[in-house]
């Protein structure tokens, strides 16, 4: 299906507005100048891609709907077997993004406060008392949560407050964590044994759900040839976390058509089960997307109109996207899967219309 850019009335949900530095105020700007920043943040979204692409090989789709979740300025579940370059992923990232990066392994022992972190009674010299926060690995520009689903539930929800409200409340004081921030979790489809599934409102608070499959021969071959010889390729920084802060605010300027509107409206309404006109859906589905998810595919849409250089998004970008927004966000119920009917097949036949 051809990339299209709509001519009919589009919506700009705020004013064309720049941002020379973090802290400057908003000026209104032309059109024009709005098409330059575009244009020059595609440029550079393409560096990204290179310098990410030098130590992870055959990842590509992965890689690009990584930096779409990081550019609508969300959170990604990497699901995937061992050994797929998952955390490799995420700490080049940092690098090449020049974000702050913190791991945490989950585990079903890991408590809240590890993560958070936690206060702590001092004793002065003077002999006054007084409590110190001392602050987890949370407090950082991309998180990984490795395994996430190995965590308790208690531990789970710890995560919800910071990916949400972008701050932790510990004692009863809240801390704001540093700006950008991000989580990306990964989960282990395959061991299921002593793990807790993830509740469906911290699933919701991910921006899309990544399957990470595995490479292709050709970039098998070239990721073998790559990392086991004496010499290995790194990965260069490209932009700064300012440089990302003034992306995702670009991001949400990109006009979209009301033909995209529209796909996204209907896309995610044909999911609920209740108002769906789909009989698939009717007879399968236990619970469909929210509004929230049509957030997603908005923002996410506009962030793949840039990477590939487009000033607008089109209804393609709504088909690409949709398996990853909606998979977390629907459950199919008893009858489903006592036929063998599978989500992303159901998904296919929502986003069919579309194509």
């Amino acid at each position: 299906m051809a990339c299209s850019i709509d001519a009919r009335p589009i919506h700009a949900p705020e004013p064309f507005k720049e941002q020379p530095t973090v802290s400057s105020p908003d000026t209104v700007i032309s059109a024009d100048r709005l098409a330059a920043e575009i244009g020059r943040l595609g440029d550079t979204l393409q560096q990204v891609r290179r310098s990410i692409g030098r130590v992870i090989f055959g990842q590509q789709a992965t890689i690009d709907q990584t930096l779409i979740t990081l550019l609508a300025g969300g959170h990604a579940l990497l699901v995937g077997v061992p050994g797929l370059a998952k955390t490799r992923l995420v700490m080049t990232l940092g690098i090449v993004l020049g974000l702050e990066d913190k791991r945490v392994q989950c585990t079903p022992d890991l408590m809240p406060a590890d993560i958070l972190g936690s206060e702590v009674l001092e004793e002065t010299d003077s002999g006054r008392r007084s409590f110190r926060f001392i602050p987890g690995p949370v407090f950082c520009q991309l998180l990984m949560a490795d395994e996430i689903n190995r965590a308790s539930p208690r531990t789970q929800s710890a995560l919800l407050q910071a990916m949400q409200e972008a701050r932790v409340t510990v004692g009863g004081h809240p801390h704001p964590l540093p700006q950008p921030f991000h989580v990306l979790a990964t989960q282990n489809p395959i061991e299921q044994e002593g793990t807790y599934p993830l509740p469906e409102a911290q699933l919701d608070r991910f921006l899309m759900q990544i399957d990470v499959t595995y490479p292709e021969q050709a970039a098998e071959r070239q990721m073998l040839l790559a990392t086991t010889g004496a010499d290995e390729e790194k990965a260069e920084p490209v932009m700064t976390a300012g440089d990302l802060l003034l992306a995702q605010r670009l991001v949400r300027r990109v006009p979209v058509g009301d033909s995209v509107v529209e796909a996204i409206l209907s896309l995610v309404r044909s999911g609920r089960p209740e108002s769906s006109e789909i009989e698939t859906v009717r007879q399968h589905v236990a619970w469909g997307p929210g509004p929230r998810a049509s957030q997603a595919l908005m923002l996410a849409a506009r962030a793949r109109a840039l990477m590939e250089g487009r000033f607008a998004p089109s209804v393609e970008d709504v088909v690409a996207l949709a398996p990853a927004i909606l998979r977390h966000r629907m459950a199919l119920n008893f009858a489903a899967r006592a036929e063998g009917i599978g989500l992303d097949e159901v998904i296919e036949r929502l986003i069919q219309p579309l194509r």
